[in-house]
């Protein structure tokens, strides 16, 4: 098809040209074996470049796959399947989405006013087909709503869903009219305005619906967003906080996906905590970030319904943790792994002084991957070290709390049986009565039964609290700041001072969402 069929000849392609290698053409043109040459050289040079990119994302899958596979080795020697469903996903990395930061409807110095929409979605998660979602302000997750300490703020919720909603601001300080719990339904199509005080320091809260009976559902579909609180001391401080650059949020969480990419809550529905077997950071899957900066500070928040989540570096090498739930701790605390609930928060620094460019970091959830950083030119972006004073949390008084009434939480059950203080949760029922402006120590008891136990993350609405002990031990160094959630362990007994000061009608509960709508729920009145 090539011409004489008793010649040989030999083809090279060249740009866009033919050219013929046969006897006459070696003879008559000395010039067409340089062309030759490159050709082969260019051709075998995309082919190495082409076989190392794809040498480079296969290590990635085995180095995914061999982390996933001590993992669940390690669940099974513990007698835990908290970690064992998650699975690696064959999919080519994809940069890290950032969360947009939420322009204010309009602006003065005496108010700022932001407009947050519940809607439904469709985005792109994984290879293929479309997946439908929740989201707020856009397709899926929400954006960062950035507050000042001392600002006085209105929130205009507006539910564009097909089922009742609520906005519950978690870990925020406010009266319960404004908390957006079970209480503050907003139905479909309909509208509701919060306004408030910014009145606490520092901090990464979020936000999520709260609607008795589908919270877990609304939360597992993608409704979660993010609230940051700055104050006098965070601007003073030499942190990473560029935005997006060197300051970056990680939303955590875990959903399963159908053969045609789709969440179907109903499928995964596990009345003991629903769980996915695919890790999503910031709805990603397998994201990358380029680092060109030092100092990396990570706002974590484990958003998932049930998981656990362990956060580890390569090699278990070391982080620093600034910040829990509520605010910075007094000073930064050297880490190798840190455990998050669901509902915890915390901010840790990454330091990439010893990698080259063109090395990675991982940095792990579960053992899992949950964001591969790849080293560009780093520069030296801040002064931080780590005996740096971030905060100035008081010290607690031992005889002043020797004082202070005392409140027995006990948490039982599991499934459908989880109770707290032996009482399902009732909306037309307050369990307790506390004193505006009073603290008191809360004993938490996680009580297991014939059947087991399990951990419960316990999370209070409408506080900032501090955990005094862990069976009676003091607590880690990086426990001890601001909390709203605490994970309580089975047979453990965690003591927390509450201060309550603000006033109306809020909830207690596990955040294992499930047990949350199982009834592991109760109110309190604060007058």
């Amino acid at each position: 098809m090539w011409g004489n069929q008793h010649k040989i000849s030999t083809y090279f392609f060249y740009g866009n040209y033919i050219i013929d290698m046969g006897d006459d053409g070696l003879k008559n043109n000395k010039y067409i074996w340089l062309a030759a040459t490159i050709s082969m050289l260019t051709l075998g040079g995309v082919f190495i470049l082409i076989q190392q990119q794809n040498k480079e994302e296969h290590a990635e899958v085995v180095f995914q796959e061999e982390q996933r596979q001590i993992s669940s080795r390690m669940s099974n020697m513990m007698g835990d399947n908290q970690e064992a469903d998650l699975k690696v996903v064959h999919q080519t990395e994809r940069q890290l989405l950032i969360p947009p930061v939420l322009e204010p409807s309009s602006k003065s110095k005496e108010n700022v006013i932001y407009d947050i929409v519940a809607q439904n979605g469709e985005v792109q998660i994984m290879d293929g087909e479309k997946t439908e979602t929740l989201g707020y302000n856009g397709d899926f997750l929400g954006p960062v709503i950035r507050l000042k300490k001392g600002q006085k703020v209105t929130i205009n919720t507006n539910n564009n869903l097909d089922a009742s909603t609520s906005f519950h601001w978690h870990g925020l300080k406010v009266a319960s009219d404004a908390d957006g719990g079970p209480h503050q339904i907003i139905e479909a199509g309909q509208k509701k305005s919060v306004t408030f005080e910014v009145d606490q320091e520092a901090s990464t809260l979020w936000f999520h619906p709260h609607p008795e009976g589908e919270t877990a559902s609304q939360v597992y579909k993608g409704l979660a967003g993010l609230m940051y609180i700055d104050d006098d001391n965070s601007k003073s401080l030499d942190l990473p906080s560029k935005y997006g650059v060197d300051d970056i949020p990680l939303i955590v969480q875990d959903k399963s996906f159908s053969s045609t990419n789709q969440i179907n809550y109903e499928n995964d529905f596990n009345s003991d905590g629903t769980k996915g077997e695919t890790l999503l950071t910031n709805g990603t899957i397998n994201p990358y970030i380029e680092i060109k900066n030092r100092w990396m500070r990570y706002r974590i928040v484990n958003g998932s319904n049930s998981r656990n989540f362990t956060f580890t570096l390569d090699k278990d090498e070391s982080f620093y943790q600034i910040a829990t739930d509520g605010g910075f701790l007094n000073t930064s605390v050297k880490l190798s792994k840190l455990l998050l609930a669901p509902g915890e928060r915390a901010e840790i620094l990454v330091d990439t002084q010893n990698y080259k460019k063109g090395e990675v970091i991982h940095l792990l959830a579960n053992n899992l991957v949950a964001l591969t950083m790849r080293i560009e030119n780093t520069i030296e972006n801040k002064e931080f070290t780590p005996s740096d004073s971030l905060n100035t949390i008081s010290t607690l008084d031992e005889k002043k709390l020797e004082d202070l009434a005392r409140q027995s939480i006990n948490l039982r059950g599991m499934s459908h049986m989880v109770n707290i203080n032996n009482k399902q949760f009732d909306m037309e029922r307050i369990d307790l009565y506390k004193k505006l402006g009073t603290q008191e120590i809360w004993k938490v008891n996680n009580i297991s039964s014939m059947m087991g136990g399990m951990i419960h993350p316990f999370h209070i609405h409408g506080v900032q609290f501090q955990i005094l002990s862990r069976d009676g031990n003091q607590p880690a160094l990086n426990e001890q700041g601001w909390k709203d959630t605490v994970l309580v362990n089975p047979d453990e007994t965690v003591e927390l001072l509450v201060k309550f000061d603000r006033e109306g009608i809020f909830m207690y509960h596990c955040h294992i969402l499930e047990h949350e709508e199982y009834g592991m729920m109760g109110q309190m009145e604060i007058k």
